[in-house]
Formats: C-alpha cells, sequence, structure tokens
C-alpha cells in the first residue's frame, strides 16, 4: 500500500490519496487543517471533517478502505448548513451533502429527482451565503443509477432535477459548468461532495466529443450539466480536474460489451481532455502519468484487463479502482482523474509515491 500526494512547498490545498487509515496524523508534519475528503469501501467511521462515505468493493486493493483527503495550510471555519457539512479554508469550500430517498416520496415526481433538485438548490444557497459563487468539481453517487422506475431510468431523473436546481439558482447550464461524476452504487442515499471557489474555473471540453449539456434527447429529457474537465485555480495554484469519462465518442457508446475496447477508447479521451487542459492551461504541461485517477468498474473481474491497458500509458501514477456502476447501462469503466501544479514555480506539485 501507498500514500500519493499531491503538494509543494508552496502549495496551499493539498491532496493526499489511497491511505488506509486517515486522521490528523496524515497531516501532523504540516500546520495544516483537514478540509474534507472521502473514504471508500465498505467501513465508515466518524470523522470531524466532511467526509463522503462510498460503500463499495476495491478491486485489485488489499484494503477493505481507502481514503482521500484535501488539507490546506491555514485555519478552517466549519459549519452545517441544511444537512451540508462544510469546511472552509480562505475562499475555498469543501461540503458533502447526503439526502435519503425515503424523506421524499411524496414529492409529487421520482424520489430522486426531488432529492436531486433539493440538494443541489442547498448547495447553491450555501454558496451564495459563503459568497463563493463558483462550484468547481461535483461527485454523485446514487443507489441503482440503471434501474427504471415511472417510465424512465433513475440517472435521467437525477438529471432532471439537478437541471431544475440549476436553473432556479440562475446557474449556467452550459459553458462553465463544473467538473463532475455522477456513479451508481448498491444502495445508500444520494450523496453529493463538492469543492468550490470564488474564481470561475476555466471549462475544458474534448474534441472527440459533444459536450455533455448538448446531448440529444435520446438520452433523456434533461441534459447532463458537467463540462469533460475543469482547470481551477485555488490560490497560487491550477489544478486539473477531469470528470467521468467513458468510451463514447461523440454522443454515441462505442465497443459495447467489450472491456478492453471501452478501456481503450476511455483512456484516448482521458487523453484527449489532457491535451486540450494543456492547450488553456497556465501552468506546466499536465502529463497523464502524474495524474492520481479513480477508476470505476462495472464487474469487478475486469479489473485485470483494465489495469494491463493502463498501466503502459499511466505507468506509476496512482489509481484506485472502485466496482460501481456506470451512468449509462451499456458503458463497463469510467475513468476520472486529478493533478495540481504551483503557478509560483510553473512545475508539478507531484512528489513521489511515499511507502506507508
Amino acid at each position: 500500500m501507498i500514500r500519493r500526494w499531491i503538494r509543494s512547498d508552496v502549495s496551499f490545498l493539498n491532496f493526499v490519496s489511497g491511505v488506509a487509515q486517515l486522521s490528523h496524523s496524515v497531516v501532523s508534519r504540516e500546520t495544516g487543517c483537514i478540509l474534507g475528503g472521502a473514504r471508500l469501501g465498505s467501513e465508515n467511521s466518524a470523522v470531524n471533517w466532511p467526509q463522503q462515505h462510498i460503500s463499495a468493493h476495491l478491486p485489485g486493493s488489499t484494503a477493505s478502505t481507502l481514503c482521500d483527503v484535501w488539507w490546506v495550510d491555514a485555519p478552517c471555519r466549519s459549519g452545517c448548513d441544511e444537512g451540508i457539512a462544510w469546511r472552509r479554508a480562505g475562499d475555498v469550500l469543501y461540503g458533502v451533502i447526503e439526502l435519503d430517498e425515503a424523506d421524499f416520496s411524496a414529492a409529487g415526481c421520482p424520489a430522486i429527482q426531488a432529492a436531486s433538485e433539493e440538494a443541489y438548490r442547498r448547495i447553491f444557497r450555501l454558496l451564495d451565503a459563503q459568497k463563493l459563487p463558483a462550484l468547481w468539481r461535483v461527485w454523485n453517487y446514487l443507489a441503482g443509477i440503471n434501474e427504471e422506475t415511472a417510465g424512465l431510468e433513475r440517472y435521467r431523473q437525477f438529471n432532471i432535477g439537478r437541471q431544475d436546481a440549476f436553473l432556479a439558482c440562475r446557474q449556467g447550464t452550459t459553458g462553465n459548468v463544473p467538473a463532475a461524476c455522477a456513479i451508481g452504487l448498491s444502495a445508500g442515499p444520494l450523496s453529493i461532495a463538492f469543492l468550490a471557489g470564488a474564481v470561475p474555473a476555466v471549462a475544458v471540453e474534448n474534441p472527440r466529443q459533444i459536450s455533455a449539456y448538448h446531448y440529444p434527447a435520446e438520452y433523456g429529457p434533461r441534459s447532463p450539466i458537467f463540462s469533460r474537465a475543469a482547470l481551477v485555480y485555488p490560490p497560487g495554484q491550477e489544478i486539473l480536474f477531469i470528470s467521468g469519462t467513458a468510451s463514447i465518442v461523440g454522443h454515441q457508446t462505442v465497443h459495447p460489451g467489450d472491456i478492453a475496447g471501452q478501456c481503450s477508447e476511455s483512456l484516448a479521451n482521458i487523453l484527449a481532455v489532457v491535451s486540450e487542459a494543456n492547450r488553456l492551461c497556465r501552468s506546466a504541461r499536465f502529463m497523464p502519468d502524474a495524474l492520481i485517477y479513480r477508476v470505476y468498474l462495472r464487474h469487478a473481474a475486469d479489473y485485470p484487463v483494465v489495469r494491463n491497458i493502463l498501466s503502459p500509458t499511466l505507468g506509476d501514477a496512482g489509481i484506485v479502482y472502485v466496482e460501481a456502476d456506470i451512468c449509462r447501462a451499456d458503458l463497463l469503466v469510467e475513468i476520472e482523474a486529478m493533478a495540481m501544479h504551483s503557478l509560483e514555480s510553473g512545475a508539478s506539485a507531484k512528489h513521489p509515491a511515499e511507502p506507508l
């Protein structure tokens, strides 16, 4: 097991991925504060920072639970507003909200649609109160994402609720929208984690794909709202967030039923997004083997195939594999990624992996 840091001597915001046991000791050698994070795997535990729990099997991992954490070299303020646990340092805020769909059973529309709209309305109210208008990155998890209820797939119902909230809160639904993923779990509440700031992100699109917010109606009555990637700017830094990326060319799924083909196509899309990000970035070029990845597999048995396809290109990049469902029933794998650079030095802030 390895601990992988993204940090530098001048970093305001830092990230550590794939830690088997997480505590304040992770940052004890710094004068830092944990902003928030995610706990992946079968176990959950109470912490005093916002933490998203992703209950899923972790193929290829010897640990049953892994943690990701954002931390800052600055004091934090904490709060809980309308069910959103949040922490803020300077002009950067991380928050987590979980809503039980059972609480929306009498909403007059599918429960996941109502829960999605309510969650995003609360997020935008919080950001408005905090005077942080830029929603940078969102991680959405919901149960039964491909199941059909009331004549419509649950992911498509989620998209209706999300767009209704964006429109009601006067948020743009095309162009400069946040990077995001929407992933299916076997059970649990609607869980949304997000990172926001004061400075608008720079949206990055993929020339191989139609922007998700322009998908035709065959994918649902409302389009998804996310950019293929986003460049965001905490103080003195540039972060590349690559949204969940799958085997889609144009707007169509390619290589249905073929895990090797889908993995290769997803990787091609990742490389295309990195290339486009490098055209727009203000810091050093982002290199694919210097990113940190989360790879979602519909079937855990596909892990060896996917690992062997990714390894020649990504090398020693930090990769966490998660068994989960993808937003389209015919997709078998989805890849998301991130990297962080210092603007002052123009160099990557990724340090070599450190042994635990």
